[in-house]
């Protein structure tokens, strides 16, 4: 695997080659609103100038004072998961929001065959969720990534304890990402689903602990297990089951379930109709999709995109009160032809980021940025010329917007 060390160069900047000869003494205050401001890259080479610098950037206060400028500064990027079916082996790029030439981040090499289903973020750390498909049972693997250290860590296996009195294992399992504002902690949750006798049991991934717990909660009645998107609003983990168009969420400070019905115009998932373009016939598939707008809950259909090029997502603006605003983006028409476009992240308060079902060709991919005050759209594209890049056999798992952060793993 590689990692920041193995890249990182001898340090040549000017500051740096005067610390080798002088003795720098700044004041706090204004050590700190230099640094806090500063990209990653450089503020990880700056940590060798002297042993209070590195004390000084090593402080957890600075991490967080970091993300936070980070955050209100909108100094996002794109992070890229890809899949080699040749190789068997994950291969993570990134880019700038502004698009143009993938880095290649890190190759992870296993041994058997992965595929990430789901893939979130949270405060500059993105969380990667695999299936074993050479297993015998719906093993899940998830790792845990922060882009702009190259660093990644991956979770270990749960207790099988629970396994020893069911008889048929593991029927499905599903991983979800949280963090519990009031612990300053993140958290995975998992589901798995056991067969004979069938039940359900919840367990908690702790980042300050790196263990996993049992906990007992009740799911609600009706409860489907079978759920594709997540997001995390105010230590709420908001999913949206197969076939509901209701959100459950799971508060990670008391643990406990709850419901969030959605307005009447969430309609559920359907693929029985279908429509055909440039002699394809492709299903109508409307699967309500839950993401993170401005930092709120928000569900996008896509019923109505075949039909009127419009998509319209409902934003939960009054979370206490349970007050949704709609609105309705209008799409190129061009891009009907991208056979059903489907949110995928935002980069900030204004820019929603659409995917597109086409695969790259000619080592170039584009990608459709829908700015909600200006109602206009902008396309981005990026480039590689890394050779993981270029293979036939590549596969495009997911695009996510982070944030840099120097949160360790």
């Amino acid at each position: 695997m590689e990692t920041l060390e193995d890249d990182m160069q001898p340090a040549t900047t000017t500051m740096e080659r005067l610390a080798k000869n002088t003795k720098i003494s700044l004041p706090t205050e204004v050590l700190e609103e230099i640094l806090s401001r500063l990209p990653v890259k450089s503020i990880l080479r700056f940590r060798i100038v002297c042993k209070p610098w590195l004390s000084f950037i090593s402080n957890p206060s600075f991490t967080r004072l970091h993300l936070s400028r980070a955050t209100a500064a909108h100094h996002t990027a794109l992070f890229i998961p890809t899949f080699c079916y040749s190789s068997h082996k994950q291969h993570f790029f990134s880019t700038t929001r502004e698009g143009g030439r993938l880095t290649h981040l890190m190759t992870l090499d296993k041994d058997y065959t992965i595929d990430i289903a789901q893939v979130e973020h949270l405060n500059g750390l993105v969380f990667c969720s695999s299936l074993n498909y050479l297993a015998k049972s719906n093993l899940v693997y998830t790792f845990i990534v922060n882009p702009a250290m190259h660093k990644t860590f991956k979770l270990p296996d749960p207790p099988d304890h629970s396994l020893t009195n069911n008889t048929h294992g593991i029927a499905s399992v599903c991983c979800f990402f949280g963090f519990d504002e009031s612990n300053n902690e993140h958290k995975i949750l998992m589901i798995r689903k056991l067969l004979q006798p069938p039940t359900l049991e919840f367990m908690i991934f702790s980042m300050s602990t790196y263990s996993w717990r049992k906990i007992d909660v009740e799911p609600p009645i009706g409860f489907s297990l079978i759920i594709r998107t997540s997001v995390c609003v105010n230590s709420v983990i908001h999913m949206m089951p197969f076939r509901s168009v209701d959100i459950l969420g799971f508060d990670l400070r008391t643990e406990k379930f709850t419901i969030i019905n959605t307005p009447q115009g969430v309609k559920p998932h359907k693929s029985s109709s279908e429509y055909t373009i440039h002699r394809q016939t492709w299903p109508i598939s409307n699967k309500p999709r839950i993401i993170k707008v401005s930092g709120c809950v928000a569900v996008a259909c896509h019923d109505r995109v075949v039909d009127t090029n419009k998509m319209h997502i409902w934003i939960l603006q009054d979370y206490e009160n349970h007050v949704w605003v709609k609105e309705i983006i209008t799409f190129p028409t061009s891009w009907i032809d991208l056979a059903m476009p489907y949110p995928l992240d935002s980069f900030n308060m204004d820019e929603i980021i659409f995917s597109s079902s086409k695969l790259p060709r000619n080592n170039v991919t584009n990608v459709l940025i829908y700015n909600r005050k200006s109602r206009c759209f902008r396309t981005l594209q990026f480039t590689s010329d890394h050779q993981k890049f270029c293979s036939d056999l590549l596969k495009f798992c997911d695009i996510r917007c982070y944030v840099e952060s120097l949160l360790t793993l």
